[in-house]
């Protein structure tokens, strides 16, 4: 073959990014079935999403172009955002998300939930956690409406 039949060739294939992003669609595919499985590697998941989506590439007007994805730092908005209402609301937001957490432990236990991600893993421990946490939202808030009295 010469160089010019080579050339041919390979203009007649894929664009090599097509070839690349399909790779990057198998591996994803991959992922997400071995998730489906694994339930357990959900938390994984985020992270392995924006490595495998790193270089997927689009095609735009005839001109490849890459579009990365990157990790989005969701949960830090959350945290960002209840200690924003933490502040603002004092004893009453404490009150509100120990008893939505409690309520949500709840539910779980009793659906046969016995191991949690929370870093005190038994949900016993998570539920009188909480109980606590309400206790002391109870006695803020009181102390706080007494002192406006």
């Amino acid at each position: 073959m010469s160089a010019e039949e080579d050339a041919r060739r390979l203009a007649s294939g894929p664009a090599p990014s097509r070839i690349v992003r399909s790779r990057d669609l198998r591996n994803r595919n991959a992922s997400e079935s071995r998730l489906a499985v694994d339930p357990a590697a959900a938390d994984h998941a985020d992270s392995t999403d924006a490595v495998a989506g790193a270089g997927d590439a689009a095609t735009v007007d005839g001109a490849p172009t890459t579009q990365e994805r990157s990790f989005d730092p969701l949960r830090l908005c959350i945290f960002a955002t209840v200690a924003l209402l933490g502040w603002v609301l004092g004893p009453f937001a404490l009150l509100f998300f120990a008893c939505l957490g409690f309520a949500g432990y709840w539910r779980a236990r009793r659906a046969g939930l016995t191991r949690s991600k929370c870093l005190l893993r038994d949900t016993r421990l998570v539920l009188t956690y909480l109980a606590v946490l309400v206790v002391a939202a109870l006695w803020g808030a009181w102390t706080l409406i007494a002192g406006w009295l």
